[in-house]
C-alpha cells in the first residue's frame, strides 16, 4: 500500500488530479442531466471533467520530463501545471470557475502542502472565484467553494482532517443550493457545478487519506438519474420537462433565477486571451454590458474569457482590442417561442476529424470538408478536444486523424469515448501533417467505410515526412552534436541534418529522402518563412529531380519553419 501523504506533495497532487478525472469520469453524464443554471445545456458535467482532463495531462507532462531523474518534480511546479492546464482547457462556465479555483489554491499551495497552507488555499481559492464572476449567485459553486473554505478554518494540525471538513462542508452546502436558488428548487435538484466541485473534493480526501468518502447528495429532493439501457442516463425533470440523456437542450434559458420565463443570449462565446491586467480590467467592463454570466479568469499575461452574448463578434472584438485571442469557441442558441432549442440537423454518413499544427491548414482542411482541431505550439489537444471535434463532426463514422505521433494515445482514448457514444470511429496513425494531406486528398465519403479507411492509410504510409526545427541547446542527435540556434532536418521523426541556415538544409533534407524516389513534393511553410524559400525549393526539385511536382501550403502561426512531405 503506498504511503499517505503528510502533506500535499507533487504526487499527492498528479494522484488528486487522476483521482478527479475519475470521479467526474462516473458523474459526468448525472451532473450534466441536472445542469439547469445558469443555462439549461446539459453540459457542465461534461465542461468540468474536460477542465480536469487538461490540469491532469499538465501535470503528467511536468512528471514526464522528471522520467531520467531520482526524485519528483517540485510541489511548486506541479500545481503550477494543474492551474496552467485548468485554465487552457477550461470549458464553459463551470470549467473556467474550477480553473480559477484552482489557480487561487496553486497560489497558495506552491510554499507549501501542510494543514495550514490547505486552509489559506481553500480561501484564496473561494475569495478568487467569486472575483473573477461578475455578478455572484448565491446557490451556485461559489457558494459551495465558499462552505469548503469555512469548514476547513480551524487550528487542526493533519492534513487528513482539513481535507475531510472541507469535503463535508462542501456537501453540506450542495445540499441546501435548492433553498438559495429558486430555479433549482422548482427543478428539484442540487448545483451541477457545486456537484462537480464536490467530487473534485472528494478526490482531494481520496488522495491525501487514501479512503474514498461517501458520494452524495446526488441531486436533492430525492430524485436522482437512473442508468437505463445499458447504461444511458435518464435526466431528472428541469422545469417540469425531462431532459434526455443525450443532452438536448429542452427548457428556456435560466440566467435569472427570479425570471425563468424570459428569453437569453444567443451566443456563448470563450477564448484565451494574451493581455495585460489593465487592459483586461476594461474588457470585463465591455463585456459585462454586452451580456451576462461573465467569468474572466488567469493572470500573469493569459486569460480564459467566458460570457453569454447576443452579438458574439463583439465580444470577440473586444478581446482583439485588449490582447490577442485564441483558441476562440462560439456556441450558438437558435431561439423558438422565447426558449432556448439546440436545433440537431440528421448527422452525416462520414466525417473527417484533423489535428493540424497552424491556422493555414486548418483553413485548408475545412475547406476539404475536414473538422479541425488546432494544436499549437506547446499546447496539444486534450482527449477531450478530440471528442469535442468528433461530436462537432455530427456524423455516423469518423476517420481521425492525430498527425503526430506523440497524440497516439490520445487519439485512442477519443476513438473509444466516441465509440461508447454510437460513433464508429477508425484512427488512422498518421504521424505528420503531411501525412493527413495525403490521407485527406483521397477521402472518398461515398465509398464503404472500410475501404475509405484502408485508402487513406495506404496514402498516409507512402507519404515520408520531414520538418525542420532549431536547436534550443546543445545536444547529441543522431547526425552528431547540434549546438544552440542549429537549424535541424528530422526526417520520420529523426535528426538526420545539422544546419546552419533553413534553406541549405531544406534542400538537404529534399536530396535525401527524393534520393529514394518520389513522384510529389508537399512543403508546408510557417508564418515567418518567405515565399522565397518556396520559390528556391521548388526551383531545386525541378532542377534535380525530373517528373517530381511541388505544391506549397501556408501553415501559418507553427511549431517547425518548414514540414516536407514525399509522395
Amino acid at each position: 500500500m503506498p504511503q499517505l501523504p503528510d502533506d500535499l506533495d507533487a504526487v499527492a497532487v498528479r494522484t488528486w488530479c487522476s483521482l478527479a478525472l475519475e470521479a467526474l469520469g462516473r458523474e459526468r453524464a448525472e451532473i450534466d442531466a441536472i445542469n439547469v443554471y445558469p443555462i439549461a445545456d446539459g453540459d457542465t458535467g461534461t465542461n468540468l471533467y474536460l477542465t480536469v482532463e487538461s490540469a491532469a495531462a499538465a501535470v503528467e507532462a511536468v512528471f514526464a520530463a522528471h522520467e531520467t531523474g531520482t526524485t519528483a518534480p517540485a510541489t511548486a511546479d506541479a500545481v503550477r501545471a494543474m492551474a496552467h492546464g485548468a485554465l487552457i482547457g477550461a470549458r464553459g462556465n463551470s470549467g473556467t470557475i474550477l480553473a480559477q479555483l484552482l489557480r487561487g489554491m496553486a497560489g497558495v499551495l506552491a510554499d507549501g502542502g501542510d494543514a495550514a497552507h490547505l486552509r489559506l488555499a481553500l480561501t484564496r481559492a473561494a475569495a478568487a472565484a467569486r472575483q473573477a464572476v461578475a455578478h455572484p449567485v448565491e446557490g451556485t459553486v461559489l457558494t459551495v467553494a465558499t462552505a469548503a473554505a469555512e469548514a476547513a478554518q480551524g487550528d487542526e494540525p493533519e492534513l487528513r482532517a482539513v481535507v475531510r471538513a472541507a469535503h463535508e462542508g462542501a456537501r453540506a452546502a450542495l445540499a441546501k443550493t435548492p433553498e438559495q436558488l429558486a430555479v433549482l428548487g422548482r427543478a428539484g435538484v442540487v448545483d451541477a457545478g457545486g456537484r462537480g466541485l464536490v467530487a473534485v473534493l472528494g478526490a482531494l480526501v481520496e488522495a491525501v487519506t487514501g479512503q474514498a468518502p461517501v458520494r452524495g447528495p446526488r441531486t436533492g429532493s430525492g430524485k436522482a438519474a437512473a442508468p437505463v439501457d445499458g447504461g444511458s442516463v435518464v435526466g431528472l425533470p428541469v422545469g417540469g420537462v425531462p431532459v434526455p440523456a443525450d443532452g438536448a437542450l429542452v427548457e428556456g434559458p435560466l440566467d435569472c433565477p427570479e425570471d425563468v420565463d424570459g428569453g437569453g443570449p444567443a451566443f456563448e462565446v470563450i477564448y484565451l486571451l494574451e493581455a495585460r491586467d489593465e487592459q483586461v480590467d476594461r474588457l470585463r467592463t465591455r463585456l459585462d454590458a454586452l451580456g451576462d454570466s461573465l467569468v474572466v479568469v488567469g493572470g500573469d499575461g493569459l486569460w480564459h474569457v467566458h460570457v453569454h452574448v447576443d452579438d458574439a463578434g463583439a465580444a470577440v472584438e473586444a478581446g482583439v482590442e485588449a490582447g490577442r485571442p485564441y483558441r476562440i469557441r462560439i456556441t450558438h442558441f437558435a431561439t423558438e417561442s422565447g426558449h432556448d432549442v439546440r436545433v440537431q440537423a440528421e448527422p452525416a454518413q462520414r466525417a473527417v476529424v484533423v489535428v493540424v499544427p497552424g491556422d493555414g491548414l486548418a483553413g485548408l482542411c475545412t475547406e476539404a470538408g475536414a473538422t479541425t482541431v488546432i494544436a499549437r505550439p506547446g499546447e496539444p489537444p486534450a482527449s477531450g478536444e478530440l471528442v469535442d471535434a468528433i461530436r462537432r463532426a455530427h456524423a455516423r463514422e469518423v476517420v481521425l486523424l492525430p498527425n503526430d505521433a506523440a497524440l497516439r494515445h490520445t487519439a485512442a482514448a477519443a476513438a473509444e469515448q466516441a465509440r461508447t457514444e454510437g460513433v464508429r470511429v477508425a484512427l488512422v496513425p498518421t504521424r505528420a501533417a503531411v501525412q493527413g494531406i495525403a490521407a485527406l486528398a483521397v477521402h472518398e465519403p461515398d465509398r464503404g467505410f472500410d475501404e475509405d479507411v484502408v485508402a487513406m492509410t495506404a496514402a498516409a504510409g507512402a507519404t515520408r515526412y520531414a520538418e525542420l526545427a532549431v536547436a534550443e541547446r546543445q545536444s547529441w542527435t543522431m547526425a552528431g552534436i547540434c549546438q544552440a540556434g542549429d537549424i535541424l532536418g528530422l526526417i520520420d521523426g529523426d535528426v538526420a541534418v545539422i544546419g546552419a541556415d533553413v534553406p541549405a538544409t531544406a534542400r538537404t533534407v529534399l536530396d535525401r529522402m527524393l534520393a529514394a524516389g518520389g513522384e510529389l513534393v508537399t512543403l508546408v511553410l510557417g508564418e515567418d518563412v518567405p515565399d522565397t524559400l518556396a520559390d528556391a525549393l521548388e526551383e531545386h526539385v525541378r532542377e534535380g529531380y525530373l517528373a517530381v511536382d511541388t505544391v506549397v501550403y501556408r501553415g501559418g502561426h507553427q511549431r517547425a519553419p518548414l514540414l516536407i512531405g514525399i509522395e
